[in-house]
């Protein structure tokens, strides 16, 4: 039997290209105790992904050249040499990037798809949706009546963090995003403003958008919108650096935020944060956040690709902006 992987062929520079990803096939090993061979169905592409295909130090060490890229994925065991995984089980990993994989049964999760389809694990009860909670509870806490500005707001992050602030008593939140369908798309979610980056300074937008200032910035892009949101935080405001998008291909250095230094009078609070550091807050995000999808409370959306061999299109599409909510490839 054999596997299909996607591959890491060179090192972006810049941009990430479609000869940065290498197809190939590999001969699948045979199955030791305690081990499960897992049938990929659904694979997660995500910013953070980008920032591993360079050879540099990071929170998470760096994808290597001609291996298999790594991520979340859900999948099926069809074979298993654990008594704690049985064949049939649907489970959720990190070995994406692949049709089919080996790896040990406790590196796995089973999931409870009677309640919620499965891909929401990789979308609001998975890695997208404990980043928006801890970025709002723990990082930058927000506290009802509160104003909340996400950017970023139509993807898979930004999009849940703008409804969990409203779940959570925000008086208003405000989002932004590439293009005018994805602002009507913000909008449809129940962010109660939404521009288009595009259409000129962030920091007048922001301002329309948030005339009276914001209390806490839930950033996934940095750059001029970071500057932008320390001109409109009020004094104490709290900033979670989630991502900075902005950055990720950037082969000069981004000058903004220009405008660090109001954060000494304002006595802001800016504060980054990696969501696996996270994990003693869990249990009380998937208790809520259950209870939210059950009640028909929090929307996400989807845009899927489908195919292995469109992975590297599907990453490509999502460091463009192309997807709305969650980047997902079907195997």
């Amino acid at each position: 039997m054999k596997a299909r992987e996607i591959h890491l062929a060179s090192r972006p520079a810049g941009w990430p290209v479609p000869e940065n990803f290498r197809l190939v096939e590999v001969p699948v090993p045979p199955l030791e105790p305690g081990q499960v061979l897992v049938r990929n169905q659904v694979l997660s592409v995500d910013p953070y992904m980008r920032g591993r295909m360079d050879d540099v130090k990071s929170y998470m060490p760096p994808f290597q050249i001609d291996a298999p890229l790594e991520g979340a994925a859900i999948g099926e065991v069809i074979a298993s040499e654990s008594p704690d995984r049985a064949v049939g089980d649907v489970v959720v990993h990190n070995l994406g990037w692949r049709d089919l994989t080996v790896l040990p049964a406790a590196r796995t999760r089973v999931l409870d798809t009677t309640a919620v389809p499965a891909t929401a694990y990789l979308g609001p009860l998975g890695g997208p949706g404990l980043t928006a909670y801890v970025g709002l509870v723990e990082i930058a806490p927000m506290k009802p009546g509160e104003t909340v500005f996400v950017s970023g707001a139509a993807g898979a992050v930004g999009s849940l963090a703008g409804q969990i602030a409203k779940l959570r008593g925000a008086a208003r939140v405000v989002g932004s995003a590439g293009s005018a369908a994805k602002v009507e798309y913000v909008r449809g979610l129940g962010f109660d403003a939404a521009f288009d980056y595009h259409d000129g300074p962030v920091r007048a937008r922001l301002r329309e958008a948030a005339p009276e200032g914001i209390d806490v910035y839930f950033d996934n892009v940095g750059g001029e919108h970071l500057e932008a949101a320390i001109s409109a935080l009020h004094v104490h405001g709290r900033v979670a650096l989630c991502g900075a998008i902005a950055h990720y291909n950037a082969t000069e250095p981004i000058p903004a935020p220009r405008n660090l230094s109001l954060a000494i009078g304002k006595q802001l609070t800016l504060r980054g944060f990696i969501v696996t550091s996270y994990g003693h807050l869990a249990p009380a995000f998937y208790a809520e956040m259950t209870r939210w999808l059950r009640e028909g409370r929090i929307r996400y959306d989807e845009t899927i690709v489908d195919g292995l061999e469109n992975t590297p299109d599907a990453f490509l599409g999502l460091l463009r902006g192309t997807n709305l909510g969650k980047m997902l490839v079907r195997v």
